[in-house]
Formats: C-alpha cells, structure tokens, sequence
C-alpha cells in the first residue's frame, strides 16, 4: 500500500552560468518526490525543470502544490506494485502535470524494481546497453571558453559530443559563434546546436544553411514548437538532421510530428512526455516512423538521470546518443554514490532500481527552508 508522498525542494549551485535562449541558470532547484509504501520499500522520482516558467507550463513550486494537494491524495492507500492502475487513475483525473506525473510513475516503478530486486530497465523492456554516450553542452555564450571547456573534457575522455545553446544572439552571430568552435575541435568531435524555438522561419533558413556548411551535425528545435509547418519545411529543405525537442509533449505530438515529418530525430524526456511509459512509447513511434532517437534530459539531478538512462539503455537504436550530463552540471551531489561518467560514456548502475540511492543528510542541507 502506498502510505506516504512527500516533495522536497533542494536548491544547487551550478558550476557555471548556463546560458538559453529563454534564461541563464545559476541555480538548479532539483524536485525529488519520495514514495514510502507499507511493505517498507520506498522508491524516488524527480521532477526537475530548465527555468521554471521561462521554459514551459510547470515550476517547482508549481509540482510540489499538485502533488501534495492534488495528485497525492489520489494514490494513497492504492496498492503500491499495482503501478499501472495507479498512474491510470492519476492520468484519468488530473490534466496536464506531465513533469509531476513523471516523478509519481518513476518513483513507483522504483519501489516496484526495487521490491522484485531488478533494475528498472527490466521492468522497461530489457536493457541492451551496459553505456550510453554522453554530450556536454556549452552555454557559456564566451566563444574562448567554450573551446577551452570542450578541449578539458576531451583530455578527461568524458565528452566527445558538444551541444551549443544559441538563439539568444543575432543569427549571424550566434553561427560565428558555433563555427569557430568547430573548426578549433575539428571533425574528431560532433558539434550540435540547440536553438530552443528562438528563431523565425527565415532566421532558420539563414542558420541552418550556414550551420550546415560548416558541418554541424545536428539542429535541434529552431522554430516554435506549435509551428509543425515549419520545422517540416525546413526538414524537407536541408540535409543536417532537424532535431524535435519542445514539440514532443508525449505519444501524441510524437505521432502528429511523425505524419508531417517534421523532424529527423526526436529528443525523447521522461519529464516531458509525462512518465517513463509515455516517453517509452514516444520511443516506439519514432522507431516505427524512421526517425532517429536521442536521449534527453531537463537537467536532472542524479535520481531523473539515472531513471531516464534506465530507459534510454532498452532502446534498440540511440544514434544520437545522450544528454545525460545533469549532475555534472551541479556543485552538489545528492546521491550516496555517484553515477560513473568514464571514456565518454555514462556507465549504467547495475542495482536494483534506478540503481541510485540518495543520501538524505545531503539532501536535507540542501532543502529549501
């Protein structure tokens, strides 16, 4: 029976600026939702958002006061291996929530994975991968810095993919910006950008085109999410994969982006599709449609990272591989044990679970009073 939801807050320094179009974070507030059941097993799920309302329709604040006025009531006292029927009852009455409802379904599959004593990923269909390769992003905006940056984490052998955050900057700009650390990394390296919809339709003709010849390799979300016309014309027009980030808010804009092929690859978030399930499926429509997969993340702490790798490792294809650097975006730890980040790839943890388990004097120094 599940007896007990709790929501905490705990608030981390980031180790540097990290710049978006749409804000620059100092700060990361990680949401962790703890789900204590009467067998005394307990499973956690993390709901952690990029910028709070600056980037979509749900904040910290926003997830603690619906999980615990709302959603929470509705699933105590439920049957705590009965997960499915839990997470429907949940999606049957409460709109929207995705990011909250994703926390809810993890830490519940958790506290069932941990019950039967397996990895989560088996609970997923199975994992198939033991790794996942790992991209860093560099949102410094400093051309220099980031050269630097990416040629350290080259020399640590823990990146050899790198995502730029453009978008904020004039387009002519923002391309200067990106091809200079190209040509420094040269083609050993893949060089991304995530334009996070700053950009018109016209903006993204002159980006991409631009971006293209100078052999990036990746374009991810230049247009509005809604504009679905968009992102399929310029999908049609140029070669470099167009990637679908904010578009994909679970199965269903999967599929509708899939009938307009507008995207190439989709960047597939646990939070974002509105649970491990959801985000599973958004993974079979891509697959079925031809379309490529990627790995995403909102930059979560250790316990949304190591849930969405659980997932990530049963895919049966990952050419894009993953963003799952979130903790080593934080000054903090909130795990007892760290994930493994070694030659460039995320080493998934063999425990049961999610296989992570959060240290609670940590957590309890970095709580939000």
């Amino acid at each position: 029976m599940i007896e007990h939801i709790e929501v905490i807050l705990a608030e981390v320094p980031t180790i540097r600026p990290h710049k978006l179009s749409v804000a620059t974070m100092n700060t990361q507030t990680l949401v962790l939702v703890r789900v204590q059941c009467a067998d005394g097993i307990e499973g956690w799920g993390e709901a952690t958002t990029i910028g709070g309302l600056n980037y979509g329709e749900e904040s910290p604040d926003s997830i603690k006061v619906n999980i615990e006025r709302h959603i929470a009531p509705l699933l105590l006292g439920m049957e705590a291996s009965a997960v499915a029927q839990a997470m429907s009852r949940v999606r049957n009455t409460i709109q929207g929530n995705r990011f909250a409802k994703c926390a809810l379904e993890t830490a519940l599959l958790d506290a069932q994975a941990r019950r039967l004593n397996l990895p989560l990923s088996e609970l997923l269909g199975g994992r198939v991968r033991d790794a996942l390769p790992v991209a860093w992003t560099l949102a410094s905006g400093d051309t220099a810095k980031d050269i630097a940056e990416a040629e350290r984490m080259l020399e640590l052998r823990r990146h050899r993919i790198f995502k730029l955050k453009i978008g904020a900057r004039a387009v002519a700009d923002d391309v200067a910006h990106v091809l200079a650390i190209k040509r420094a990394l040269g083609d050993a390296v893949s060089v991304r950008v995530d334009v996070n919809q700053a950009w018109s339709e016209l903006e993204a003709m002159r980006g991409i085109a631009a971006l293209e010849a100078g052999g990036i390799d990746l374009i991810e979300q230049p247009v509005r999410a809604e504009d679905r016309a968009a992102m399929a014309r310029l999908a049609q027009r140029f070669a470099v994969p167009l990637m679908a980030d904010e578009a994909l808010h679970g199965p269903q804009d999967a599929m509708t982006m899939a009938q307009a092929e507008a995207a190439d690859v989709f960047a597939v978030k646990i939070t974002q599709s509105g649970g491990l399930m959801p985000a599973a499926q958004v993974a079979t429509v891509a697959q079925l449609s031809g379309i490529a997969l990627y790995g995403g993340t909102m930059l979560e702490g250790g316990v949304g990272t190591a849930a969405s790798a659980q997932l990530f490792s049963t895919f049966g294809e990952l050419a894009f591989g993953t963003e799952l650097f979130g903790p080593l975006l934080l000054t903090e730890e909130v795990l007892r044990t760290p994930l493994v980040y070694r030659d460039f790839m995320l080493q998934l943890p063999t425990g049961p679970g999610t296989g992570v388990v959060v240290d609670l004097e940590k957590l309890q120094r970095l709580r939000r009073k």
